[in-house]
C-alpha cells in the first residue's frame, strides 16, 4: 500500500514481514546483486521495473558490501531456477539468509507510472490491509535514518595519498582507486584536522544515504578541507554535502533517479556518457565558487560540479576502464598535481 491510498496485491516471498519503507524503482536489468548490497540503499523498498529478476542467480563475488540494506525487494516475477555457472544460490535464498522481505507477482509497472506521477511515496508491505488509518499512520511516522557504519582501514598503501571517506560507499568504487595508483586509507567519519595533518594529497567523498541531517558536522568538516585548498573528489550523497558546504542548495526530486542508463553530457568534453545512478535529491542551485560540470540529458538536473579544489559528480563513475566516465580517476589525479 502506498501512502496515497493505492493498494497492489501479490505473492509473500523470501522473509516476508509487515515493513514500512520509501519505495523507488530501478530501471536496471541486471545487477540486483550490487544494488541489495549498496549501503546507499537502506529504508528503501526497491521496486525492480524489468519483469524478470533473479534469473542468473546470485555470485557473491558481486556483492557490494558484506549485507544486504533495502527493507525489501518488490517484483513481478523472482525465477527460482537459475542459469549461470558463476551462480551459488537462488535469489529467494540469498534474500532470506539476509532477512529480506519480497513479494512478487506485483504489477510493479502500474506501481511504477504511480510514483512517476505523483512522486516519491513511503509505502508499507503488509498481509491485512483492513485498517487503512493505522496503516498510514505507520507511514506517516517513518523517516529514513542513515545507520551505515564504515571502518577505518587501509587498503593500499603505496601511491597518491588520499583519504577516503566512507558515507555508505560501493566496496568496488573505494577498490578501483587502489587499482589505479592511489594509497587509500578509509575513514568512517570526516575529521579535517585529522585529515590536513596526516600527509594526505587528497580526499574522496563517498555516495551513502541521502539523510542530510545526519551529516551536519561531515558538511562542516567538508568546508575546512576545501578553505584550506585541500583536492577533492565526491560522488552521490557527497556531491550534495560539498554543495552545501559551500551554500549550495539541495532538494528532494519528485522520483529521483535509479538505474544505469541515465544520459549526462560533459559541457567541456561536449560528450554524453551513459551512467549509473542511485539518488532521490539534486543539487538544485549551484554554488557561487562552482561551475557546472555536467547535466542530465533528459530532465537538465545538475549532475557535476567543478570548483577550485573540488571535482563532485551525481552518478556512480565507471569502475571499469573504457569509452565511459573512468577518465575521472585520472581527473582527480590532475587536480592533486594542480595543486601542488
Amino acid at each position: 500500500m502506498l501512502e496515497n491510498g493505492a493498494v497492489y496485491e501479490g505473492q509473500a516471498a523470501a522473509k516476508f514481514k509487515e515493513t514500512v519503507c520509501e519505495v523507488i524503482f530501478n530501471t536496471s536489468m541486471t545487477g540486483y546483486v550490487e544494488m541489495l548490497s549498496d549501503p546507499s540503499n537502506a529504508g528503501l523498498g526497491v521496486i525492480m521495473t524489468y519483469p524478470l529478476i533473479g534469473n542468473y542467480g546470485v555470485c557473491l563475488e558481486d556483492m557490494e558490501s558484506d549485507k544486504l540494506y533495502p527493507a525489501a525487494l518488490l517484483v513481478h516475477e523472482l525465477c527460482d531456477t537459475p542459469s549461470n555457472f558463476r551462480n551459488e544460490m537462488t535469489l529467494e535464498e540469498f534474500l532470506i539468509k539476509h532477512d529480506i522481505p519480497c513479494v512478487t507477482g506485483l504489477d510493479n509497472r502500474a506501481i511504477v507510472m504511480n510514483v512517476r506521477e505523483n512522486g516519491a511515496m513511503k509505502a508499507i508491505i503488509t498481509d491485512d490491509v483492513s485498517d487503512k488509518d493505522a496503516l498510514l499512520n505507520k507511514m506517516k511516522a517513518f523517516e529514513i535514518k542513515n545507520e551505515y557504519k564504515g571502518v577505518d582501514e587501509v587498503i593500499s598503501d603505496e601511491g597518491i595519498k588520499v583519504a577516503f571517506i566512507d558515507l555508505g560507499a560501493r566496496k568496488s568504487f573505494a577498490n578501483a582507486f587502489a587499482q589505479r595508483g592511489f594509497a587509500v586509507t578509509k575513514f568512517s567519519t570526516l575529521n579535517a584536522d585529522e585529515i590536513l595533518k596526516g600527509g594526505f594529497e587528497g580526499v574522496v567523498i563517498s555516495n551513502g544515504v541521502e539523510d542530510h541531517d545526519s551529516f551536519a558536522d561531515t558538511i562542516k568538516e567538508i568546508k575546512k578541507l576545501m578553505d584550506n585548498n585541500m583536492p577533492i573528489f565526491a560522488i552521490g550523497l557527497g556531491h550534495q554535502l560539498v554543495a552545501l558546504a559551500n551554500g549550495g542548495k539541495v532538494e528532494k526530486m519528485l522520483h529521483g533517479h535509479r538505474g544505469c542508463n541515465y544520459p549526462v553530457r560533459f559541457n567541456d568534453k561536449d560528450k554524453t556518457y551513459i551512467t549509473t545512478h542511485n539518488h532521490g535529491y539534486a543539487v538544485t542551485e549551484v554554488p557561487a565558487n562552482a561551475q557546472v560540470l555536467c547535466v542530465n540529458v533528459n530532465d537538465k538536473t545538475i549532475e557535476g560540479l567543478k570548483y577550485k579544489n573540488a571535482m563532485t559528480v551525481q552518478f556512480i563513475p565507471d569502475t571499469v576502464k573504457g569509452p565511459n566516465t573512468a577518465f575521472l580517476f585520472e581527473d582527480f589525479k590532475n587536480l592533486i598535481k594542480e595543486g601542488k
